[in-house]
């Protein structure tokens, strides 16, 4: 007995022991086993045996090989206790495989007996269906060579309605033996089927030829019940023959046409076009009364009528326009393409377009009520238009889709010819330019109308009407060539209206009108009238910003619906851009006219207040004169303009931010031309200050009976600008002694490094000019160096205080004015 590996794997609960027996049983090593599957092994004599600690949980198991005192070598020898134990235990197993080796051969053969059953069987169920089909094909060819012989006697005979029916089917029984068309009778047969369609064809073609003759315009025959069935077995036959009876039908029934409205008749020309469409609409009824019946439903011969003689029409009218090119005017053209958009219109309703390549047919959108005339409902015009509705630029734009399949069949042709309906626009729009002007001119500017917050100058309403149905009648001419013309004539007359009507139009500022001397601004009274421009040109400058808004805003949406009007390759060749920004430039130059003029009504004070004699002032009143003429001109200017462009509120708001930074810095520079200054002057100065900032902030609802929060841009800016002067004032207040005190609360107060601004600041003072020497040395070493790293960040802050901190220190200084006082 040769050594063997023995395992004793006993069931316990943890999942590690059993892992470590399994590493064991594969043949792993124990050095390589991990410390949590390690076990204590003990060498057998004849092999390993797995000891496992005793803290572990074991099963109860009757198994002799879970047993504590388990014995390999004995448990082996029990069951082979001698060599001959071994032995019969083979033959045992050889025993075994010689039984299943007899099951398996037995199994081979009856499968074989079972395949030699069903062969049998399989060979009638082959014979059964070959038999079947020898039969189904006999009958077949029966029906075939019946069919053959009965075609061609009825052929002879002109049976077209038996034919029709019969026909098909033979061409169906010969589908069947298209694989049979190797044997010689099926060939034949085949042969004669396709003889007799040939002859059909050309028989019915032939009847038809007599019933309906190609030349002359008398018709002998008419319609019949052969003919009828003839029809029918053309559908069968090949479409050629279908397609030709068609055409000569129609080619015949439009010969009269051609012959009425030859190029050198009277009724051939554009003023007498109503006549063409006219002897169609009786030829359809006269067809339809006649021969509604002959031919198939499914062909549309009524349909296939009109469509021909859309194409013929086309083509003679393109022909005699360019003969008669010069005798095309504007009110005839429009006259032609009406009457022609009309009648294409007309086929839409009573046609499909079934019959066109490209017919697709398209639903209108549903209109939006707006006043804007370019999103207006069309309704009441005589043709079918396109509603123009609000663009969303959020929403995808959809592509177009024509309504009329039958638009431009005809309408087409006027096409080359568009430039004449161009250069007219071109003209009208001139005239009506200039008629614009002279209206201005004699009516004057628009009166004040604050109630209505402002005025768009009617004149813009009428453009952009008129541009509207420009649009809409030349897209109905042509989505091409002809709508990158207009749209070029659009731009012209855009730029002329924004020039001519809007900024030729402004006011004009005068250097030598409307100046005050001082003397005469300290005294003015309050309601006197210093503004330069009078109450009608702050109407009409506002009324002129609010017309460019418009105009603004309408040449954007033209210029979407253009897009949307022309053909898709030509969209890019549509940019209103520049006329938008000439609108722009009309509005910005209206804003800073209103801001010019206010600005200008209060230089007076302003310089007034440079001239004082601030050393001499002796004690702190209340505000000085020249903050109430400020005050007064804004109290006059500010609510005429707020209400006038009530509708375009953030233009107001774009005018409230340019004067107050136009006024600050401007007030600013005369302060320091406020010099010297005592500590009494500058406390008078900070107190004007501080009310012309307050006035400042209230600005955007001055005298107004509805108080609104000023923007928060404009409520910046005034801060910022006004508490800068608050701040020089505050400097200038400040004891100059010792000076390194001075220069580090300047430094700490105004964020400006300027040794200028410095300078102005010891000029303000009334300091010498020894002093000043001094101080600006001391300024410049004292000056903080730019910031190396993140670690000087903290210690240079040059920042004015907030607003609360100097709304504290105002309520301080008020308190010791009222001290004093």
């Amino acid at each position: 007995m040769g050594q063997c590996q023995s395992i004793f794997l006993t069931r316990v609960r943890p999942q590690a022991c059993f892992t470590a027996a399994c590493f064991l049983a594969t043949g792993v090593t124990l050095g390589k086993l991990p410390k949590r599957y390690l076990v204590k092994l003990e060498k057998l004599s004849d092999g390993f045996l797995i000891c496992f600690p005793p803290s572990l949980q074991v099963f109860p198991s009757q198994d002799p090989l879970d047993r504590a005192d388990f014995n390999a070598v004995e448990y082996i020898n029990t069951l082979f206790p001698t060599e001959q134990a071994l032995e019969e235990a083979q033959k045992a197993i050889q025993q075994l495989f010689g039984k299943i080796k007899d099951i398996k051969d037995k199994a081979e053969k009856s499968e074989q007996m079972v395949k030699e059953i069903t062969r049998d069987i399989k060979q009638l169920d082959h014979a059964k269906r070959h038999l079947t089909t020898s039969i189904t094909t006999l009958n077949h060819l029966h029906m075939l060579a019946g069919g053959v012989d009965s075609l061609e006697a009825m052929t002879r005979r002109r049976q077209y309605g038996e034919v029709a029916n019969l026909l098909q089917g033979v061409v169906n029984v010969l589908e069947h033996f298209n694989k049979y068309m190797g044997i010689p009778q099926i060939r034949q047969l085949s042969e004669r089927v396709k003889a007799a369609q040939n002859e059909l064809g050309q028989q019915i073609l032939a009847d038809f030829e007599e019933a309906f003759p190609s030349q002359g315009t008398k018709r002998p025959g008419g319609p019949s019940n052969v003919l009828r069935d003839a029809c029918l077995v053309a559908n069968v036959l090949d479409p050629r023959i279908k397609q030709e009876i068609i055409k000569k039908f129609i080619k015949q029934h439009l010969s009269e046409y051609l012959v009425l409205f030859q190029e050198n008749q009277d009724v051939a020309w554009l003023d007498k076009i109503d006549r063409r469409y006219a002897w169609i609409k009786r030829q359809l009824v006269d067809y339809e009364e006649k021969y509604g019946r002959m031919f198939p439903q499914e062909w549309c011969m009524t349909e296939r009528i009109a469509v021909e003689f859309c194409h013929v029409t086309r083509t003679e009218l393109a022909k005699i326009m360019r003969t008669r090119a010069k005798e095309i005017e504007v009110k005839l053209l429009l006259f032609a393409i009406q009457r022609t958009t009309n009648f294409e219109g007309l086929l839409a309703k009573r046609f499909s377009g079934c019959t066109l390549a490209d017919g697709t047919v398209k639903k209108a959108e549903v209109p939006l009520p707006t006043t804007n005339p370019f999103l207006e409902d069309e309704a009441g015009t005589e043709t079918d238009e396109i509603v123009i509705e609000k663009s969303d630029t959020d929403k995808p734009k959809k592509p177009k889709v024509p309504d009329n399949p039958f638009h431009g069949i005809v309408s087409k042709c006027f096409e080359p010819h568009l430039y004449v309906y161009i250069e007219s626009q071109d003209k009208n729009l001139g005239e009506l330019i200039d008629r614009f002007v002279a209206d201005f001119k004699a009516q004057g500017p628009p009166k004040p109308n604050v109630d209505e917050g402002g005025a768009v100058l009617p004149s813009c309403a009428d453009l952009f009407v008129y541009y509207k149905k420009c649009m809409v009648q030349c897209s109905q001419l042509s989505t091409g060539e002809p709508m990158i013309a207009l749209t070029t004539i659009f731009q012209k007359y855009l730029r002329e209206y924004a020039w001519k009507i809007l900024s030729g139009n402004l006011p004009k500022t005068t250097s030598s009108s409307g100046g005050l001397t001082i003397t005469s601004l300290l005294k003015e009274k309050e309601g006197s009238e210093v503004a330069k421009f009078t109450l009608e040109e702050l109407c009409l400058i506002c009324s002129i910003l609010s017309t460019a808004e418009y105009c603004l805003a309408t040449t954007q949406q033209l210029e979407e619906k253009l897009k949307e009007k022309v053909d898709a390759s030509l969209v890019e060749r549509i940019n209103l851009t520049g006329e938008m920004d000439t609108f722009s430039i009309v509005i910005s130059n209206s804003i800073q006219l209103l801001v010019q003029d206010l600005d200008a009504a209060c230089d007076p004070a302003l310089t007034a207040m440079s001239k004082m004699q601030w050393q001499n002032v002796e004690h702190v009143g209340d505000q000085s004169p020249y903050v109430t003429s400020v005050i007064l001109h804004i109290k006059q200017n500010v609510p005429i303009i707020r209400d006038n462009l009530a509708s375009t509120r953030k233009y107001f708001t774009q005018f409230c931010i340019k004067f107050a930074n136009s006024f600050i810095p401007k007030f600013i520079n005369h302060l320091f031309k406020c010099k010297p200054i005592s500590m009494v002057g500058a406390e008078q100065l900070l107190l004007d200050t501080h009310s012309l900032k307050m006035v400042l902030l209230d600005l955007p609802s001055i005298g107004s009976q509805v108080v609104r929060k000023a923007p928060a841009s404009y409520t910046k800016i005034v801060v910022k600008g006004m508490t800068r002067a608050e701040m020089i004032l505050k400097v200038v207040m400040a004891p100059h002694e010792p000076p390194v005190v001075f220069v580090d609360n300047y430094i700490k107060l105004l964020s400006d490094c300027s040794t200028d601004t410095f300078q102005k600041i010891l000029d303000m003072k009334g300091l010498k000019r020894s002093e000043q020497s001094s101080m600006l040395d001391l300024f410049r070493q004292r000056l903080p160096a730019p910031p190396s790293g993140a670690e000087n960040a903290g210690s240079l802050s040059l920042s004015a205080p907030t607003p609360e901190q100097e709304s504290s220190r105002i309520r301080k200084l008020e308190k010791l004015i009222k001290k004093r006082l």
